[in-house]
């Protein structure tokens, strides 16, 4: 299927429309999860309880009429609880498989960081391999794969902190917030008689998402704007204030997402704002402040904020063209 820029774009206003449906007022987390699921990444949802994690998660399952599953992240929950498991057939007297939830294409897993380590590294490694291998037999996961997994910044008791370099496998990290007074009551209106969830109706496919995602690779990005976001990437690890700065993996990250912003935005080529744009969501769980900086207040946030700003963005760029 030849998808054009055009039409990602006509994908991305699709998906958005039929999700604010659901969900009131947050556009800017539903885009930057679209951007996500283009660039073939995963989303980590950080945020309190109540504020329409899950409702996102399905909403989005039911646009592209993918199949979904949720995980209950619990201290309990076994790696062969996501992955499967080998049952054995009393019938053809042998073991067979039994797919966990992780062969579906939309994947929820709620409050993760209630998961053991053990457990979190058999749903992350899905994630970087986009697959599962089980008695020694390795199985493909379904595409499109992606993995939204959710956690309360709030409440840290019986709860296992994601390390650093299980951190760096999510391509973003979002917040949705608490919606506005005047959201708010929309959203009271729409749930009087049922929950808008239950009305949405597909509005794309997996096939179509599978081709946009090969066509936000063509998206020019020209020399001087991936010198701009290569410098934001090497000041998180020259500044004072930071204790690691973003790994290569990031740079990677944010050269993806500022394709798949571009295209969704209706344009062939990236411009600076793109990189500003995504820049927070990719680099901030990357990024660990220094204790100095920590005990002064100073948020991941707050330093990549300041070293954006602090970095020029070119003034020349190519006006849609390959010209160098």
């Amino acid at each position: 299927m030849a998808v054009e820029v055009t039409d990602v774009a006509a994908l991305g206003r699709r998906l958005t429309e039929n999700i604010e449906r659901v969900i009131v007022g947050k556009r800017g987390p539903i885009r930057l999860t679209l951007v996500a699921l283009l660039c073939e990444g995963h989303v980590l949802l950080e945020d309190v309880p109540g504020v329409a994690k899950t409702m996102l998660a399905r909403s989005l399952a039911k646009s592209l009429g993918c199949s979904f599953a949720r995980i209950q992240s619990t201290p309990d929950l076994l790696p062969s609880d996501i992955t499967g498991v080998s049952v054995f057939n009393q019938k053809t007297v042998e073991f067979e498989f039994q797919p966990g939830p992780v062969f579906n294409q939309i994947l929820l897993s709620d409050e993760i960081n209630r998961a053991t380590p053990r457990a979190q590294a058999a749903l992350l490694e899905a994630m970087a391999e986009r697959q599962v291998t089980a008695d020694g037999v390795t199985y493909p996961l379904p595409q499109p794969f992606f993995v939204i997994a959710t956690q309360n910044p709030i409440e840290h008791e019986g709860t296992f902190p994601l390390p650093e370099a299980q951190l760096d496998r999510f391509l973003m990290r979002l917040e949705i917030g608490y919606p506005s007074f005047t959201d708010e009551n929309e959203m009271l209106e729409r749930l009087k008689l049922s929950h808008p969830v239950d009305e949405v109706q597909q509005v794309a496919s997996a096939e179509e998402v599978v081709a946009a995602q090969r066509a936000i690779r063509e998206v020019f990005v020209h020399e001087k704007v991936r010198q701009y976001l290569v410098r934001i990437v090497h000041a998180t690890r020259r500044c004072e204030e930071l204790a690691l700065g973003a790994s290569p993996r990031a740079s990677i990250a944010l050269y993806r997402t500022s394709q798949a912003l571009a295209a969704l935005e209706n344009r062939e080529f990236v411009i600076p704002d793109d990189v500003k744009y995504v820049a927070e969501a990719v680099l901030c769980h990357r990024a660990i402040v220094a204790s100095e900086a920590r005990l002064r207040g100073r948020t991941s946030r707050d330093v990549i904020e300041d070293l954006i700003s602090g970095i020029p963005a070119p003034v020349e760029q190519a006006e849609g063209t390959r010209e160098g």
